[in-house]
């Protein structure tokens, strides 16, 4: 069992697979794991939002995914042509990838056993969402509670991305510490959202720790095409029995709020908060609102 506080770990799965994680709170208090997005690091569920978290009486868990930051990188699996994929799955043909959705959901089970934990409440942000559904799906039994936040039913007739989201999260980020942080930035403010400002500051930390925690531009691709390869959930979505609170930004770029909206209309009895001005980011004015909606949904 994992000590409180104790500082960054590494639990290896039976897969071979190790997965990098840091918890805050008293272990004896309900856990509420949180899973993240595409690329992005345990670092970018700021240490302050989850120390509110373990505040109102929660045992919370970041991690890395595989092919992010500290967890295992796959680069021995090669990098996937995301154009020919995309081509492939458009004529409904047959896909070959590393992994899929399904197999980052099996990381967390794993990562849950390691920790000793039968069940816990999961909160997923973008692909973290996509993940979280796919737990709640694959072993209801395990989640307590789920929040899908900024994050979508993978339906292909949702709206797309803007072209500027779209072209910041595809285009390979530099190889040089101050080029990258600048191309960090870069992405944040399109993905931002009109309403709160870009906290600067806090962004270029953001930016600097991920640098240096480690960044593989091919684990981008392999969760990309993960994201892409394992199709819509929107169907299996209407058997989910697991309480679902979704929250999602009217001015997210990336994945429209009509995304959320679908996933709240996919699951009977779910409950929707759209957050106005709220982009693909979550800007610190936002988080004592969604840790205060979390925790009402979790009780």
């Amino acid at each position: 069992m994992a000590k409180p506080n104790s500082g960054e770990s590494k639990a290896t799965l039976p897969t071979g697979i190790k997965i990098a994680y840091e918890t805050f709170g008293k272990v004896s208090s309900e856990p509420l794991l949180l899973i993240h997005g595409l690329s992005w690091q345990m670092i970018m569920w700021d240490r302050e939002f989850c120390e509110l978290l373990a505040g109102r009486g929660y045992f919370v868990i970041r991690f890395d995914n595989r092919d992010v930051g500290q967890s295992t990188v796959l680069d021995d699996t090669g990098i996937p042509d995301i154009i020919g994929l995309l081509t492939s799955i458009a004529r409904g043909e047959p896909v070959s990838v590393p992994y899929l959705l399904t197999d980052m959901a099996g990381d967390v089970f794993g990562l849950l056993d390691h920790l000793g934990i039968e069940s816990a409440h999961v909160m997923g942000m973008s692909m973290g969402g996509m993940i979280g559904q796919t737990m709640a799906l694959e072993k209801p039994e395990r989640i307590r509670s789920l929040t899908s936040l900024s994050s979508t039913t993978g339906d292909p007739s949702l709206p797309p991305p803007t072209q500027e989201a779209l072209a910041v999260i595809t285009i390979p980020p530099p190889a040089e510490r101050s080029a990258f942080v600048s191309h960090f930035l870069a992405t944040w403010r399109t993905l931002n959202g009109s309403r709160f400002p870009v906290d600067e500051e806090r962004v270029t930390e953001y930016a600097r720790q991920s640098f240096d925690r480690g960044f593989s531009t091919g684990g981008v691709a392999r969760q990309i095409a993960a994201i892409n390869a394992s199709g819509s959930r929107r169907t299996s979505l209407r058997s989910l029995v697991t309480p679902l609170l979704v929250i999602h930004g009217d001015a997210d770029p990336l994945l429209p709020v009509q995304c959320g909206i679908d996933t709240a209309e996919a699951v009977a009895g779910s409950k929707l908060n759209i957050i106005e001005g709220m982009g693909h980011t979550l800007p610190a004015q936002v988080w004592r609102d969604i840790v205060d909606a979390v925790a009402a949904h979790a009780k």
